[in-house]
């Protein structure tokens, strides 16, 4: 297989103890008998609703994965390290990547009915040991790819099975209602992301909706971190509050709602909003949040009334007229947050940044923004922002889920802003010069 590296502007594009790993009590007989049983549950699942649509029977395998490993580099996919059927490898990342991939797939197949991303059964590739201390995770349009994290602020992004759930459903939405990745479309995008994960923690933990702590990202932040997670649904803003990182800027209400040109018009900030109307509409459903509110979520995003530019008003009336009998529920549960299903809401335009050289590094997984500045007379960087700035940005670059975006601001100028895998040679050295002197939380 041809590898890429990320790094360059050729580049191709777009809990805490992993509860699946635990023995099962009645010992591995017993466990392959449950096996068999949820794979012809499903398969029969599948079965029926194409008889229902007037369609043949339909034959339903697993998916097939891959795990590689990047060796810490940034070339993709890596080397092959693990497959189905594979004991596991020893490689503490590799193994959860593995068992988490099996894990969502096997949610997406019995629960939902759905074969892999593509619906259609499609291979999977995924990474890890990507990078040096590489704090992200992300779905790159063809592979997720894992960081090992800093092991000062973020410990393997592969630790919390509900990351890997979330950057799977990038790739489920990207091939449903391919919500763009930019203000209230993309911060539907990270919400159904949320939605999915927590769905996957939730039923390997065997909780129904009112029993889940609806956090994500658990066990994320190294254990010197004042912090419960990376988000918390059920209370958007509270999941950390730390000296070094800061406070949970994330936001549970409309009339909260960040106007801002960073992480692509604030997605990560503003899903919690999105995230807590699904809560709201999992405990008033009932049942389990995948059999329950995520079946309608489900329904919406592949229901064909979610454009890929839907803001919350938009989406919101998908899953009232998915819900059916609960279709109320859903109503009340988005009112609750602000948002009146079927109504468009707005923010105000978001002001410019200005500065003398700015640079910020925004979205990522965790949704948090660095940015420094530095004084263009003495930085000794002036024929470095001159090719930074100057290089062109395709008009049709579109953000990927979860990977950086760059903005780089001359007084004076409009903002470059570029995704991480389009970064020149002098974007990406540029950034890294003006971050290491000296980065402030935004």
């Amino acid at each position: 297989m041809t590898s890429r590296d990320t790094s360059s502007a050729t580049a191709h594009r777009c809990t805490f103890i992993p509860p699946w790993l635990a023995e099962r009590v009645d010992g591995p007989e017993a466990a392959e008998r449950d096996e068999a049983v949820r794979r012809l549950r499903a398969q029969r699942g599948v079965e029926a609703r194409a008889s229902a649509a007037g369609g043949p029977p339909v034959a339903v395998a697993t998916p097939v994965w891959t795990v590689h490993d990047a060796g810490s580099t940034t070339s993709l996919p890596g080397t092959p390290a693990r497959g189905p059927g594979e004991p596991a490898t020893g490689d503490v990342a590799v193994d959860e990547a593995a068992d988490g991939i099996e894990a969502t797939l096997q949610m997406f197949l019995e629960d939902l009915a759905r074969s892999s991303h593509d619906g259609a059964g499609a291979p999977v590739s995924l990474t890890v040991h990507y990078g040096s201390d590489y704090n992200n995770a992300f779905w790159d349009g063809t592979q997720l790819v894992f960081g090992d994290g800093d092991g000062r602020v973020f410990e393997r992004f592969t630790k919390p099975v509900d990351v890997l759930a979330h950057e799977f459903s990038h790739a489920v939405i990207e091939h449903t209602a391919d919500l763009t990745y930019s203000g209230q479309s993309g911060a539907l995008n990270e919400s159904v992301a949320d939605v999915f994960a927590s769905c996957l923690k939730q039923r390997l933990l065997g909780q129904q909706a009112a029993d889940g702590d609806w956090l994500i990202g658990q066990g994320i932040f190294m254990p010197s971190v004042q912090a419960r997670a990376l988000r918390d649904m059920a209370a958007p803003g509270t999941a950390y509050d730390d000296p070094e990182v800061g406070a949970d800027p994330q936001v549970g209400h409309m009339d909260d709602y960040v106007v801002t040109t960073a992480d692509n018009g604030g997605v990560h900030l503003n899903s919690g909003i999105p995230n807590k109307a699904f809560q709201l509409a999992a405990l008033a459903v009932g049942g389990t949040a995948i059999g329950g509110a995520g079946r309608i979520w489900y329904d919406a995003l592949v229901g064909g009334d979610v454009p890929r530019g839907a803001n919350f008003a938009t989406f919101a009336a998908a899953t009232v007229a998915a819900a059916g009998e609960h279709a109320e529920a859903v109503r009340e549960a988005w009112r609750q947050v602000g948002v009146e299903p079927g109504r468009r809401s707005v923010p105000a335009s978001a002001p410019q940044p200005a500065g003398r050289l700015r640079v910020e590094r925004s979205g990522g997984f965790a949704g948090r923004s660095e940015a420094a500045e530095v004084d263009l007379e003495t930085s000794g960087l002036g024929a470095l922002v001159s090719q930074a700035v100057a290089a062109p940005v395709a008009k049709d670059a579109r953000p990927h889920p979860d990977m950086f975006v760059y903005t780089f601001t001359v007084e004076g100028r409009e903002p470059v802003r570029v995704p991480e895998h389009l970064l020149t040679a002098s974007q990406a050295e540029l950034a890294r010069q003006v971050l290491r002197r000296g980065t402030s939380e935004i």
